[in-house]
């Protein structure tokens, strides 16, 4: 693989960056191993000694739930907060009890890929790095991207870091434009030994568990973990099943040095639900399974002599575009496999060198049904054209395949020079990522019948790309008694090119009302690159217990939807779109944190400003009922200021009996242009809201432990409005509701014979069962389309050791 960047990268950081990764492998040959450097931050003491924390089963450790010593607000949830989820709860849900992340899901375990959103700041989730084990996972999107949840179980985690802004120069993502979350999971344990988890709740859940150890074997320890999980979809028919594997190996290389390899293979495959309209979810006129407002979901194929179902066309069965509305032809295939290694160096005292390499591999694909009249019609023009196609025998089988490989580098080099700590380092990656769409037909043009992949009855798509990413760093941390200043840049560089067919008028284009040849295969191509992304920060320590920080950073981001922004075909010539400026970001924070006796918690007010905005754009996909297709648009700058609270509070009258938490956001978010046409305004939007962005999101509970085999938690999440067009259409908001869920765990430590840790936990989401329109899918102006929120659902989980 190339990194072509690294030839362009130069100047005075990439020269400091070759002499440190120089002088540290040098050093690596001759100097002895120090003491393994701590990875997990440790409660400041106070004056008299004595630790200060607050403590709970439930709650995150404290030093880490705060960002303590980091100069941006960065707020983490730890093992133990984990530990409250449901079982099988996705990554991303995981984030909504941060502060500043509004996460909409569909279903109370947030597993349907194309029901999922974040927001945080001015920013969605596209414009989120993540990065799991020190191993980016790249674009979020469904098609083509790794979304983080495909490669976390919550049971092997140990912490989920965030940072809703600012970010960190070493941490590589060419998706982020400040916003970063970490996934760090657990060790392998020091003793052999098996946890097993088994739950079963609402619509046929069920779920098992089990993870194996090693136990310390010489230098060696190590697990693996399995996942199987099988539900019915909520609304409609159809249903989720994932087979989820981890593994990880852990090598002490001696004195400060160890290795660790890791594997995570992910199987998926869902039903779609439809996408609703206001106009569907509001009516009280039944869909055609009988289902009214949140319910309505994609049925079981009829046969054709159902009412409403007749034959459209003489001699075709399965004309009728009703049959666009059955599951069979509504699902979503993902086989996912994620290599990983990483080698920790110790080089001298306070000097270590560490490297992770990674391969990503990915396939799968996406079905939606097309109608015989849609199909027929394009069928024609291909046809006309000279293209191998069959006729349409009634609903085709609309198949979008993706796949591809990731493979990359990381490599950081740490040094502690007196009052100076230095990190250098360098990323690279290589991606290729494929993308088909066609239709084809069943082997009686039913939807329940398999696919004849033999017989395409329309080709769309065929095209191929290539991502080339490379980001160098450096920073340094110096300490000046209470005073901790930090200073560092990342270059970043992106070479993109597309190859293939890019939509119909390459395969074909309609002349005079004919169906001629079309543009055939293109090609294009754009590089992003610059140089210096600076991050300045400071951390003042008033006492051992409270600090003041701020911080200003700088990022570039590739264009999100760059995939689809590149398949674009233009309507008047054979030539390509011109390629979108890069999203540039300019965040500011100021903040405290403090942790005392009974609370700890964290304050931080930010400013954000970008330009070059990208926004997805949702329209309905023609010959389908429900289903969607996404486009993307520039929308110029975007602005927004707010303020970010969390915290917990433990109050000593109730002599640990209970204890109390609270996130709280207030952000402004407003685009700063209009929407233009050349010199026409298109859309008015300069002024407006962000679509999907909420003035304010509250997030609180109660936590009791009455008895030492007894954990209790019960808190609610409140969303303030949200428009659903980047216009802010009169009658396209969404309203604010509050959701509240429910836990509880019993029999936390308990023992029977050679099982320990026994434990039994039962959890319930929407509490109050609440009917209200959640996730939303943006358009330009009039009104988007929406999945409404999951009704009330309970879930039961045991779980041991032994």
């Amino acid at each position: 693989m190339r990194f072509p960047s690294i030839a362009r990268a130069s100047g005075a950081g990439t020269l400091t960056l070759a002499i440190l990764m120089a002088a540290g492998t040098a050093s690596a040959a001759t100097a002895p191993a120090a003491a393994e450097p701590k990875t997990e931050a440790k409660p400041p003491e106070n004056d008299d000694g004595n630790v200060v924390v607050v403590t709970g089963r439930r709650l995150s450790e404290a030093s880490q739930s705060i960002g303590e010593d980091q100069v941006t607000n960065t707020v983490a949830i730890t093992r133990q907060a984990l530990l409250s989820a449901p079982a099988g709860v996705s990554g991303l849900k995981m984030l909504e009890q941060l502060p500043g992340f509004n996460v909409q899901t569909d279903g109370s375990l947030g597993l349907y890929e194309f029901g999922n959103s974040v927001q945080v700041r001015a920013y969605n989730l596209d414009q989120i790095g993540f990065v799991v084990d020190g191993i980016p996972t790249g674009r979020s999107d469904p098609f083509g991207g790794s979304p983080v949840f495909r490669y976390v179980d919550n049971e092997n985690l140990g912490s989920v870091v965030a940072s809703a802004g600012a970010g960190d120069v070493s941490v590589p993502s060419y998706s982020s434009l400040g916003p970063v979350v970490r996934y760090n999971s657990i060790a392998p344990q020091k003793k052999a030994g098996l946890f097993v988890s088994e739950a079963l709740g609402q619509f046929n859940l069920r779920r098992n568990f089990i993870r194996a150890s090693t136990g310390q074997l010489g230098p060696i320890s190590a697990y693996v973990s399995r996942t199987k999980l099988d539900s019915d979809l909520w609304r409609g028919a159809g249903g989720v099943h994932r087979t989820h594997w981890e593994a990880q190996l852990h090598a002490d290389l001696g004195g400060d040095s160890w290795a660790r390899l890791k594997f995570v293979s992910n199987d998926f495959h869902d039903n779609d639900s439809p996408t609703l309209t206001r106009a569907q979810y509001t009516s009280t006129t039944p869909d055609l399974g009988g289902k009214t407002g949140r319910y309505r979901g994609y049925i079981d194929t009829p046969p054709n002599t159902t009412p409403g179902f007749a034959p459209s066309v003489a001699g075709v069965p399965y004309s009728n575009t009703n049959y666009t509305y059955t599951a069979p032809l509504a699902i979503n295939v993902r086989n996912d496999r994620l290599y990983g290694g990483t080698v920790h160096l110790g080089i001298a005292q306070g000097v270590y060198l560490e490297s992770t390499g990674y391969w990503e591999h990915k396939a799968g694909y996406g079905v939606s049904p097309d109608s015989y009249a849609n199909s027929l019609s394009i069928y024609t023009g291909e046809k006309a054209a000279g293209l191998n196609v069959v006729a349409p025998k009634g609903t085709q089988y609309g198949k979008s395949g993706v796949g591809g490989n990731r493979y990359g580098i990381t490599s950081t080099l740490h040094w502690d020079a007196g009052i100076n700590h230095i990190e250098a380092g360098i990323w690279g990656e290589v991606e290729h990522y494929h993308r088909t769409q066609a239709r084809y037909n069943t082997t009686d043009g039913s939807p329940a019948s398999d696919p004849d992949l033999s017989q395409a009855v329309f080709l769309r798509r065929d095209y191929r790309a290539d991502r080339n990413t490379t980001q160098i760093f450096l920073k340094d941390q110096v300490t000046l008694g209470k005073l901790e200043l930090t200073a560092g840049f990342k270059g970043l560089n992106i070479d993109y090119v597309q190859r293939g067919y890019r939509d119909y008028a390459d395969y074909y284009r309609v002349v005079n009302g004919v169906g001629v040849a079309g543009y055939g295969p293109k090609s294009n191509q754009v590089n992003y690159n610059d140089l210096f992304l600076p991050l300045v920060g400071a951390v003042y320590k008033l006492d051992p217990r409270t600090q003041l920080f701020a911080s200003y950073a700088e990022n570039m981001a590739e264009p999100k939807g760059i995939d689809d922004i590149f398949s674009v075909t233009l309507a008047s010539s054979n030539g390509v779109v011109p390629a979108p400026a890069p999203e540039r970001s300019q965040n500011v924070e100021f903040g405290i944190r403090t942790r005392q006796k009974e609370l700890y918690a964290s304050l931080a007010t930010y400013y954000t400003k970008y330009k070059n905005r990208i926004q997805s754009i949702t329209t309905f996909l023609a010959g389908s009922s429900g289903a969607t297709e996404i486009y993307y648009t520039n929308v110029g700058r975007v602005e927004a200021y707010g303020a970010e609270l969390s915290g917990t509070y433990k109050p000593g009258f109730l002599h640990g009996l209970a204890y109390f938490n609270l996130s709280a956001t207030y952000n402004h978010a407003r685009a700063l242009d209009n929407v233009m046409n050349g010199t026409a305004i298109l859309y008015a939007t300069q002024g407006k809201v962000l679509p999907d962005s909420a003035t304010w999101l509250v997030n609180g509970g109660v936590t009791v432990e009455p008895a030492s085999w007894l954990v209790a938690n019960f808190s609610g999440k409140y969303t303030s409005g949200r428009w659903s067009t980047l216009d802010n259409t009169p009658g396209s908001n969404v309203p604010a509701y509050t959701v509240w869920n429910a836990y509880v765990d019993i029999g936390d430590g308990w023992h029977l014979g050679p099982l320990k840790t026994v434990k039994a936990r039962f959890n319930i989401d929407n509490v109050f069962n609440k009917d209200t329109l959640a996730f939303v899918s943006t358009t330009a102006t009039g009104d988007g389309a929406f999945r409404p929120l999951s009704p009330r659902t309970w879930q039961f989980s045991i779980s041991a050791e032994y």
